[in-house]
């Protein structure tokens, strides 16, 4: 799939999430939604990302935007992130990689000359409208989580 862009309209789903229930994206319409995709539940960088962006949780609220966390990893595994970690973001699952597809973030990578396919670190800021703001490729996470919120006031500004 070619890479989603700003102003295109963010592929809707319903995925599984942590806690119980499902999260569908056009339900959240007349909200921002952060969407950051994520390799992998308690590993270092992921574990950082998403400590960050719970920090941040009632600022977010108050620019009427939900952050999802969405990762390959099963709700059982999202659940035991979230509880070990104390997260307050939703965590949703997509075990069968319809939406890391769908959002084009389900590449091949390569390590120590090995090529496999996972998740590329992205996070996509949607508008109330259901388009694309912004969108962050190749995420470092160092502050990444405080740049969103950032962009996010900026849409109710």
């Amino acid at each position: 799939m070619a890479d989603l862009l700003v102003g295109d309209k963010a592929p809707d789903f319903t995925l599984s999430k942590n806690g119980a229930g499902t999260v569908t994206l056009s339900a959240l319409s007349g909200k921002n939604v952060a969407l950051y995709f994520y390799p992998k539940d308690d590993t270092s960088g992921c574990t950082v990302e998403a400590i960050d962006f719970s920090a941040l949780a009632t600022q977010f609220e108050a620019a009427n935007t939900v952050v999802i966390g969405i990762s390959p990893d099963s709700v059982k595994s999202h659940d035991k992130f979230a509880a070990k970690h104390a997260l307050t973001v939703m965590l949703a699952s997509d075990e069968d990689k319809a939406t890391l597809e769908a959002y084009g973030v389900w590449k091949e990578k390569s390590m120590y000359g090995k090529k496999y396919m996972g998740v590329e670190r992205t996070t996509f800021l949607i508008g109330p409208d259901g388009k694309i703001t912004h969108v962050w490729n190749k995420v470092k996470v160092a502050g990444h989580a405080q740049q969103v919120l950032e962009a996010a006031q900026g849409l109710n500004a």
